[in-house]
């Protein structure tokens, strides 16, 4: 069993690729410690392969946070969060002994559960929902939501797709982008479906010009949190 170590991208932070190696290896130890059956020099064929391997993993979240992460919207500091967290996060994805099939879907798994500052982006599911007020008065709408969706495969029935569940749970289809007006009483009302975020943000600009929705939104937190 051999872990090449990619060249640490110019913009990657050591000390973020070592609080990561390092939460993940204390991680792995705990769980070693309450699994009477499960060793993990065993598992990796030595103990320094599972150091290649959690230093092999904390270089490419480090590299994939770089590209995907918002770090002007963390309020915490990266190396100290990545050592709090990230270990444990990272065994809730994926078991010690599946760490050499790590991957970025595990990355974003992780950064999602970690309610990190995801920027949108069109080709990963990342769960968006936004409010602004309605700028043109008396129309119905005092606001207008836009919000991730996906369908339920075995009936089709449409559900939001939120901070906490699973992007790649196979029961859903594909996430899409529900936009909504809000009435006085709070009520939503359906208005249209698109595929992108983009698409929805041309149409709603168009029924309420000027509306302050942002035009590239992070992941956002579930409603019930942010209340």
């Amino acid at each position: 069993m051999t872990t090449e170590l990619q060249p640490a991208d110019s913009h990657t932070d050591p000390a973020a690729v070592f609080a990561c190696a390092l939460s993940l290896w204390e991680a792995c130890h705990k769980h070693a410690a309450k699994e009477k059956d499960f060793n993990l020099s065993d598992c990796f064929n030595g103990i320094d392969q599972l150091m290649r391997e959690v230093m092999s993993i904390g270089n490419r979240f480090e590299e994939w946070a770089c590209q995907h992460i918002n770090f002007d919207d963390l309020n915490d500091v990266w190396p100290y969060l990545l050592e709090d967290k990230f270990g444990q996060a990272c065994l809730a994805r994926i078991l010690p002994n599946a760490l050499p099939q790590f991957n970025e879907s595990d990355c974003l798994w992780i950064a999602l559960h970690l309610r990190l500052p995801v920027m949108l982006n069109d080709a990963m599911p990342i769960p968006i929902d936004v409010t602004a007020p309605n700028p043109i008065a008396g129309t119905g709408f005092r606001e207008f939501r836009i919000q991730t969706v996906r369908n339920l495969l075995e009936d089709g029935e449409v559900v939001p797709f939120v901070a906490d569940d699973d992007p790649f749970d196979e029961e859903f289809g594909e996430r899409y982008f529900g936009l909504y007006g809000v009435g006085e009483d709070g009520r939503l009302e359906h208005i249209a479906d698109r595929k992108t975020y983009g698409e929805v943000f041309t149409l709603v600009q168009k029924l309420a010009p000027g509306i302050a929705f942002p035009n590239k939104p992070n992941f956002s937190p579930s409603r019930s949190e942010q209340s």
